[in-house]
């Protein structure tokens, strides 16, 4: 008998994949709504840079949490989790399918599976690493995580200090890995979840990439840095196509090596997403380019089982 819990259907996978679109697909198919899972996307003042989904995207089914929140609120995973959860239940009772979408694979694990259990650490303790952050910059922390913990160094972004910081408190203060307090029981949803990860050559995803770079620049990108260099320190700006552009206006860099800096990390930032994702047996994966009357008949025939 088909189940009777409502269904989440996630679609995830590298950035420039593909995922927008298979996701508005799947939200006509369904006549549903779309909940979006990319933690950069949610803030108003990043549109270019983040790629957000065009105003024809977003005109063709309806999306919540883009461009929802500013730059300058605290916007946490756990605060997503709530968020979403709750947003969900209201979906839910109108209609038994929603889609969830987004490269972001911990804010997509806190919705379907919810988040781990973590010690209270000392404000301390992370006082101490932001001072070392500044007084030593980014690659000490790198150097000391890669070191205490090095599975969680391979998937984290490692460009991002928040969550380097984040992840050596909790080191420093229980003498424990960061990893070691990961994939806890998962919590028990209301719903059921499908998850579709698309994939392609990583040669395309590279030109898809650098592509994607490029009409962002022609797109007014650097106009759009620009105006947030006085507040290049909050946290939601410690993204990969902001950071390379505030070394270019602050001249420690051309703007050429600005652009080539974003590629190169974008690429980085995909193939940790790739790490991230693969380790999930609950995704089926099928190529970027699949019909998507072949997903969903996949959905169709998982949801019956």
């Amino acid at each position: 008998m088909p189940s009777k819990k409502p269904l989440l259907i996630c679609v995830v996978g590298p950035t420039a994949i593909g995922k927008t679109a298979l996701s508005i697909k799947l939200a006509k198919a369904f006549s549903t709504e779309i909940i979006s899972a990319d933690s950069r996307q949610f803030y108003g003042e990043m549109r270019i840079g983040t790629a957000v989904p065009s105003k024809e995207e977003l005109e063709a089914a309806p999306h919540h949490f883009i461009q929802n929140k500013s730059i300058f609120e605290d916007y946490s995973v756990g605060d997503f989790e709530r968020d979403a959860i709750e947003l969900l239940k209201n979906l839910f009772e109108k209609n038994k399918v929603a889609i969830m979408v987004g490269g972001s694979g911990l804010y997509v694990d806190a919705v379907v599976k919810g988040l781990d259990s973590f010690p209270n650490v000392s404000p301390e303790i992370r006082e101490q690493l932001n001072s070392e952050l500044n007084e030593k910059g980014i690659e000490a922390l790198q150097r000391e995580l890669k070191k205490v913990d090095a599975a969680y160094f391979e998937k984290v972004d490692i460009h991002n200090p928040h969550r380097l910081v984040r992840a050596l408190e909790i080191s420093r203060s229980t003498g424990k890995p960061y990893s070691s307090f990961l994939n806890k029981e998962n919590e028990e949803r209301d719903f059921e979840t499908i998850i579709i990860g698309l994939t392609a050559e990583r040669e395309l995803i590279y030109e898809r990439i650098n592509q994607r770079v490029d009409k962002m620049i022609n797109e007014g990108l650097l106009e759009e840095a620009n105006s947030l260099l006085p507040h290049k320190q909050r946290n939601a700006l410690q993204t990969v196509g902001y950071r390379e552009l505030f070394e270019y206006f602050e001249g420690n860099i051309t703007k050429e090596e600005a652009i080539s800096e974003i590629k190169k990390n974008t690429r980085r930032f995909a193939k940790r997403q790739n790490t991230w994702f693969k380790k999930n047996e609950a995704i089926q994966w099928f190529n970027h380019d699949t019909d998507v009357s072949e997903i969903l008949l996949y959905i169709k025939e998982k949801n019956a089982s």
